[in-house]
């Protein structure tokens, strides 16, 4: 591996911690149910698809390459699903829990 795509591939995978940690600094400091979600899921999103990039980068196969692409997209997916869940169950908007609200810090 060149010294450049070494040194690409560890600023990725060092700015993909970084984001992680941002976004569970987020969802500690946050005050609303709707700021934490949205603090998690674009500093998670973000963060690891900059660890796919770095781990990418340093790849041998094609098939683990591949493996990787579509981690990376089943977990962008899934965690837009369960943020929108969490959301509509933070509405009260959940079916089955009536009037249900959740509390917020004060």
């Amino acid at each position: 591996m060149s010294e450049l795509l070494n040194a690409v591939s560890w600023l990725a995978l060092i700015a993909g911690v970084a984001f992680f940690l941002t976004g569970a600094l987020g969802v500690l400091r946050f005050p609303d149910l709707f700021c934490r979600l949205h603090a998690v899921t674009k500093a998670d999103t973000t963060g690891f698809g900059l660890i796919t990039l770095g781990l990418l980068l340093r790849v041998d196969s094609w098939p683990a390459a591949l493996l990787l692409v579509l981690v990376w997209l089943l977990v962008m997916g899934s965690g837009a699903t369960n943020c929108q869940l969490l959301a509509r169950y933070g509405e009260g908007g959940h079916p089955h829990m009536g009037e249900h609200k959740v509390r917020e810090r004060s």
